[in-house]
């Protein structure tokens, strides 16, 4: 056991239950925590890397009691929030210097090594003299990882990392945190399903400030295996078929009709084919029914 979550709470000052009453144990590896905006995410993130308190519950991570001992967390902590601020006019290689400064590494010999291989390992070594102000959104990601890891985290904690990014971007970002979730304990919180099913072995599915369902992406589309239907309609039947059926998702087909996926365990009617779930509509299903 890594990180142990028990009976989490908090509620903001106009009464917003963004954590609620949350249990979650979250092993080694590259954990997934997907849900959609306004689930209570990042008020998670914020609590497990000791930015802010909760009311009730209890955090443990390894042999520390989080909010006992929040320094000892932070020593072994690398966070990347959503969004992350740098310094104008400032090169990557001083930069990441001076971030390894405040994190205790004294000697010039071991910041100028532990700063060169994370640059390397973002591949971010080429463009180190350049101003991180001036990077693409991607390599700010990059460098955002590249920051956490000078002081050799244990936890890892990323929060929407690929929101904004372009398709290239976001594939050499997720590379780079393939990379570093060997390792260590590396929760992604993210709103996109399909960094999840590319990245992560372990997930879990949040809204409300509660943990709907906690599964692996390889084995969660078996528990709705021969009960995901696909039918072209036309776009003005879709209110009706949502009314009669648990729609899950739709989209457009060339000839401008759409192709809907619904949720039944047996076949709705003859209109229908059965399809080869996947991971989106495991995290539909579970938004539906909370």
């Amino acid at each position: 056991m890594n990180l142990s979550i028990n009976n989490l709470t908090k509620t903001y000052s106009n009464g917003t239950k963004a954590i609620d009453n949350l249990n979650l144990i979250i092993d080694k590896g590259m954990f997934g925590l997907l849900g959609p905006n306004g689930a209570g995410k990042s008020s998670l993130m914020r609590t497990i890397a000791t930015l802010q308190s909760p009311d009730s519950g209890s955090i443990q991570f390894q042999d520390i009691n989080v909010l006992k001992d929040q320094m000892s967390l932070r020593r072994v902590l690398g966070y990347l929030p959503q969004s992350f601020g740098v310094y104008q006019k400032v090169s990557a290689v001083h930069l990441l210097d001076y971030f390894a400064i405040l994190k205790g590494i004294s000697s010039k010999k071991d910041r100028a090594l532990i700063v060169q291989h994370v640059l390397e390992l973002t591949n971010l070594y080429d463009v180190r003299k350049k101003h991180v102000s001036g990077y693409s959104g991607g390599m700010k990601q990059r460098f955002g990882i590249a920051q956490l890891l000078l002081n050799n985290p244990k936890l890892i904690i990323v929060d929407e990392p690929t929101a904004g990014l372009d398709p290239e971007e976001r594939n050499r970002f997720l590379n780079v945190l393939r990379e570093v979730g060997n390792e260590n304990t590396v929760i992604f919180s993210t709103h996109i399903v399909e960094d999840v099913k590319e990245l992560c072995t372990d997930m879990a599915i949040m809204n409300g400030g509660r943990i709907l369902q906690k599964t692996k992406p390889s084995e969660a589309t078996n528990t709705i295996k021969n009960s995901i239907w696909t039918t072209a309609i036309d776009k003005s039947d879709l209110q009706s078929m949502t009314d009669t059926y648990q729609v899950l998702s739709s989209s457009y087909n060339e000839d401008n009709s759409l192709s809907i996926r619904v949720f039944s365990k047996e076949r709705p009617n003859e209109q229908f084919k059965n399809a080869i779930p996947n991971l989106e509509d495991v995290y539909f299903i579970a938004l539906k029914n909370y």
